[in-house]
């Protein structure tokens, strides 16, 4: 995977593990999963962000609280995207070590 704010190759994976050589898509549109647990970290963002200022600003006015709760998710967007896809693909896949693999040079797709 590449670095998520690198843009211009967001959402790019290694079409199999360098490692144990398992496949990391497992059927099209198998990373469609993935936009539930975004949402759930963004829904998770939200609500951190909501009780911090709360809790440390509580005269903290509701449009300068949507400007930071905005430029905070915009700014994370990237970082959730690439989280959500590595959270989901752990829940449906088992890393079993492959030492006919293990011994070979990483490749870069």
């Amino acid at each position: 995977m590449s670095h998520p704010y690198n843009l211009s190759k967001a959402g790019d994976i290694h079409k199999e593990c360098p490692v144990c050589g398992e496949k990391n898509e497992k059927e099209p549109g198998f990373y469609y999963g993935a936009m539930y647990v975004s949402y759930a970290l963004g829904a998770a963002v939200f609500i951190s962000t909501f009780t911090i200022i709360n809790l440390f600003l509580p005269q903290f006015d509701w449009i300068n609280y949507l400007f930071i709760v905005i430029g905070l998710l915009v700014t994370l967007t990237p970082l959730l995207y690439a989280l959500s896809k590595i959270i989901w693909a752990n829940f449906f896949y088992s890393y079993k070590e492959n030492k006919t693999k293990i011994n070979e040079p990483y490749k870069t797709n």
